[in-house]
């Protein structure tokens, strides 16, 4: 029997991209790019990640409580945020309730479930609560917040305003087509998709078979040739082919996050599969066999491109890396029992992601 031994997650090149306001956004190979300033969509992803660690040193969670007070300070009276934000501190933009509120709910709702600090927790469940009743028609940033809404239902299952915007997340997203060839609620991929199935599946009920068995499809979709071959940033539609790219790295790490959750409801081996490809795919297991992964800095390269891939390691690229990488420890510490085929249902997955039932 051979056991899988994935890298462990560095945290050095996110200390990297990391000052005393927050995390910047861009990097020129492994130097930030500062003039660039940063984002929440970028810093809610960091805190996101730090939370999921099983035991972060000291350094990690100061990291986290900086982000945790950069997210704090985004957010308007009325629960929206603004995003972006320049290196001398002022903000670009108004509270608005794009992906960066989705995103930053996720993060805030993870770090209510699973900081190690309760003055981190209480901060951030304040938080969440001011920006749950916002709506909006976009389904990505729905689905980012839903995510969120089912880490605070992990630790409080009564929340009502949390179970509110998982439920409006699934109308949301809409019908699922029983169409077997394009059994996706949208005409065309786009971005983060795997997020969206991810969503239905946290919602439980019918609303995960449905977004396994879009998980499923998206899944045999994006493999080729055994490996994980993601929807380029331009997206695809029903006619479009793999290979195609640009390939940006949140794509192979919706997938890992999804394949986790669905690991949690399903005994189906073909979650874990997945899983493992969508690590590996950092690793080199994808169309150019490149790695992403970059030892040397603990930084993720941008994406796979037509001709190689993009050497800047920016503060999405090194998350998403760093996310999938986590998984690979699960994997890891899973992998005895798994690949021996003693599995006995759902639920075991390590550092499992919560699921509801409506």
């Amino acid at each position: 029997m051979s056991i899988r031994r994935h890298p462990r997650p560095s945290f050095a090149h996110l200390r990297r991209l990391s000052d005393d306001v927050g995390l910047f956004e861009h990097a020129e190979h492994s130097t930030p790019r500062t003039s660039h300033g940063y984002c929440v969509d970028d810093v809610a992803r960091g805190l996101l990640v730090i939370c999921r660690e099983p035991d972060p040193p000291p350094d990690l969670l100061h990291l986290a409580e900086r982000y945790l007070a950069f997210v704090v300070e985004a957010q308007a009276p009325d629960g929206a945020f603004r995003n972006r934000r320049r290196a001398d501190g002022r903000w670009q933009d108004e509270p608005s309730d794009g992906d960066w509120w989705g995103r930053a709910l996720w993060g805030l709702g993870t770090a209510a479930a699973r900081s190690p600090l309760p003055s981190m927790r209480e901060t951030a469940l304040v938080c969440f609560e001011n920006g749950a009743h916002r709506r909006t028609r976009w389904p990505r940033a729905m689905a980012f917040a839903a995510l969120g809404a089912a880490e605070i239902l992990s630790v409080r299952p009564d929340h009502s305003a949390a179970r509110w915007l998982l439920h409006d997340a699934v109308v949301t997203i809409g019908a699922v087509p029983t169409d077997p060839v394009w059994p996706w609620p949208e005409p065309h991929l786009t971005y983060a998709n795997a997020a969206l199935a991810e969503t239905l599946i946290a919602a439980g009920g019918d609303a995960s078979a449905d977004g396994l068995r879009m998980l499923a499809w998206l899944l045999d979709r994006e493999t080729r040739d055994g490996h994980l071959s993601c929807t380029p940033v331009g997206g695809a539609g029903p006619h479009d082919r793999a290979p195609a790219f640009d390939q940006q790295p949140i794509e192979a790490a919706a997938m890992a996050d999804a394949c986790a959750r669905a690991m949690t409801v399903s005994a189906d081996p073909r979650w874990e599969r997945g899983l493992a490809s969508a690590v590996d795919w950092f690793l080199g297991a994808n169309d150019n066999g490149l790695p992403l992964h970059d030892p040397s800095t603990g930084g993720g390269r941008d994406g796979l491109t037509a001709s190689g891939r993009n050497e800047n390691q920016g503060a999405e690229s090194t998350l998403a890396l760093l996310s999938a990488l986590q998984h690979g420890q699960r994997l890891d510490a899973a992998s005895g029992p798994v690949l021996a085929g003693h599995r006995s249902g759902p639920g075991r997955w390590p550092g499992s992601f919560p699921t509801f039932d409506e």
